[in-house]
């Protein structure tokens, strides 16, 4: 193995770390009961910052933390619905992006609190498509980002939803991929990147990409979101 391919095995390890570490930050989420009817979506976003930094020693976070429920779920990271209180029959998404030492973590998971078929069903088909896009992807490295993007919206459209995100992801890395040189179109999986996805970053190394699943209802009354590493 040459030195290049090691370091890049021991970047994919990190940000697979960084990852699992952001999941077990979920399942304490999920032990306190944050995610609740009655509480604000505020709140929640306050109570997973005490709680990453007390639990996991996390101080910075990429992106700012978001719970969206209900009619908020439609809206994406780039949004500012007014806030909501969390009701009864919500889905919420909660999508964080802490950072764990010097890399960054980005997940996303949707609950359905309620008892509405539909409702359950979206939360329950966000993995299962993120699952055909992500085989997608893999079965071909090299596609732009643009064909990941549309061949997302498809996997939706046959799940009976639609595709909610403006993108299906963007890159990751340590902490801060924002920074990386270089069109900004091309770090994201998109309509815009004509390029293959398997390109170098604008540092030479190869792209660690996230990949976002937001699935919308038909009539657009509510949605649900679901992202990890690709």
């Amino acid at each position: 193995m040459t030195m290049l391919a090691f370091a890049e095995e021991t970047r994919r390890a990190e940000l697979e770390r960084a990852q699992s570490h952001a999941l077990k930050l979920f399942d304490a989420i999920e032990r306190d009961g944050l995610v609740r009817p009655g509480r604000t979506e505020r709140d929640v976003e306050d109570d997973i910052g005490v709680l990453a930094e007390r639990e996991f020693g996390v101080k910075k976070h990429w992106h700012r933390r978001i719970v969206r429920s209900g009619p908020n779920g439609v809206t994406t990271a780039g949004d500012n619905p007014p806030i909501r209180t969390i009701a009864a029959d919500d889905i919420v998404y909660v999508d964080l992006g802490p950072v764990f030492e010097a890399w960054e973590a980005d997940i996303g998971k949707s609950y359905a609190l309620g008892s509405d078929p539909q409702k359950q069903k979206l939360v329950a088909d966000l993995p299962r498509v993120f699952a055909d896009v992500q085989a997608h992807y893999r079965s071909n490295p090299d596609m732009t980002g643009a064909d990941l993007y549309a061949f997302a919206q498809d996997a939706a459209a046959k799940a009976g939803w639609r595709f909610g995100g403006k993108i299906a992801g963007h890159l990751v890395s340590e902490f801060a991929h924002a920074l990386i040189p270089g069109d900004k179109k091309l770090n994201r999986i998109g309509p815009e990147n004509l390029n293959p996805m398997s390109d170098p970053d604008g540092k030479g190394r190869a792209r660690h990409w996230i990949l976002e699943i937001h699935l919308v209802a038909e009539d657009g009354s509510f949605g649900g979101f679901y992202e990890r590493l690709l």
